[in-house]
């Protein structure tokens, strides 16, 4: 590898404590958007409006063949074009994605990569072949440990030329809770090509670096993969030469839909006194959530949300209420969510060099107003 190109994709760094958005980060903000948070209405994020994250370019993928191979420590190789994944029994999945950077952008120091602020996840139902089935044809060798995905866009990073690859244990590969698949439809349609067309894995309850888009090859290791995305990228690091621990689950956590209407630059909300309806979602992909909190004194006193019952999609987002009566004033609402295994979201920063995994919770200041002055035109 020509060692030139580790100037353009330097080693990963912290911002300075007076160094805003750079241009290169405001091109990655450009390409890479998060859902506007009035669609957490919908239950199913409409795809256009679902976050998109893309490590390099979008592949270019016209109809036609395209082969997903599966190989390795097995007992026989496959390849499957999309028309035989098709006409295996489906399954359909409705599931919470989020990416592991959600809320990197407002850390401190501010790691220096894609400035999410809250925005970066979506909910979707995933259509697919169950992974399990397609390794158990396959025939996984008794020495295998994990499963390794290879996706279509290839890039550089940090210096590394390559194609975008992760990996997961045996275990998680191969079970049913979650069961991840190898997915041909979102929402009922094709996948759209910025999320993953013609095939993507969607693995339940793990964050958006596991699920590999636009797929091409599966394979069966002996030994732990050591590749960039999974020993370089995606660890949760105090200091630059530890080696971390792996980003793996989404931590709880919920958002609210900003109430009233909004300033065109601060995205401050404006609301009229009285009865102020509070709605959002919550999610974990440890456990299912059970209780919502509302503040609206940035943190100072909480109270407790009506948390929408239960249902069968354990791997999808919860939606809550709240009844707010607002005087005029200045405001800062938050919400906060606790999963049934006692995880709950922080207060202060849970810092990492990544900016990873970092479920602080939402503050959106709010002014409430006796009267504001309107315009037309």
């Amino acid at each position: 590898m020509d060692g030139g190109l580790g100037k353009v994709s330097g080693p990963a760094r912290l911002a300075a404590p007076d160094e805003g958005i750079s241009p290169e980060e405001l091109a990655l903000a450009a390409r890479n958007h998060g859902m506007p948070l009035e669609a957490l209405r919908y239950d199913l994020t409409p795809p256009g409006l679902h976050y998109v994250l893309v490590h390099y370019d979008i592949p270019h993928a016209p109809p036609g063949p395209w082969q997903l191979s599966v190989e390795g420590r097995v007992g026989r190789a496959l390849s499957f074009d999309v028309a035989e994944l098709r006409a295996l029994p489906a399954v359909t999945q409705r599931v919470t994605m989020e990416c592991a950077g959600n809320g990197r952008a407002r850390l401190e120091p501010r790691p220096v990569s894609q400035p999410w602020l809250v925005e970066a996840v979506g909910t979707a139902e995933w259509t697919g072949t169950p992974l399990r089935r397609l390794l158990d044809e396959a025939g996984v060798e008794p020495d295998a440990v994990e499963v390794i995905f290879t996706g279509a866009d290839h890039g550089v990073e940090r210096g590394v030329e390559q194609d975008y690859r992760r990996s997961l244990p045996l275990e998680v590969a191969m079970g049913d809770d979650p069961e991840v698949l190898v997915a041909y439809a979102m929402n009922g349609e094709p996948l759209p090509p910025q999320h993953g067309y013609p095939l993507r894995l969607v693995v339940p309850g793990w964050y958006g670096m596991a699920h590999v888009k636009w797929l091409s090859d599966i394979f069966v290791a002996d030994v732990p993969f050591t590749g960039f995305q999974q020993t370089e990228a995606y660890r949760l690091r105090q200091e630059a030469d530890e080696p971390g621990e792996p980003v793996a689950r989404i931590a709880p956590r919920a958002l609210l839909v900003p109430p009233g209407f909004p300033d065109f630059m601060s995205r401050v909300r404006f609301v009229r006194p009285g009865v102020v309806p509070l709605e959002g979602r919550a999610w974990s992909g440890y456990a299912p959530v059970t209780t919502v909190e509302v503040s609206d004194d940035d943190g100072r006193t909480w109270h407790r949300a009506r948390l929408k019952p239960g249902d069968s999609h354990r791997w999808a987002w919860r939606s809550w209420t709240y009844t707010w009566t607002a005087e005029p004033g200045s405001y800062v609402l938050s919400a906060r969510a606790t999963d049934a295994e006692g995880r709950s979201q922080p207060l202060d920063q849970p810092w990492n060099r990544g900016g990873f995994a970092n479920n602080l919770v939402q503050r959106v200041p709010v002014t409430c107003l006796e009267a504001l002055e309107t315009t037309s035109g």
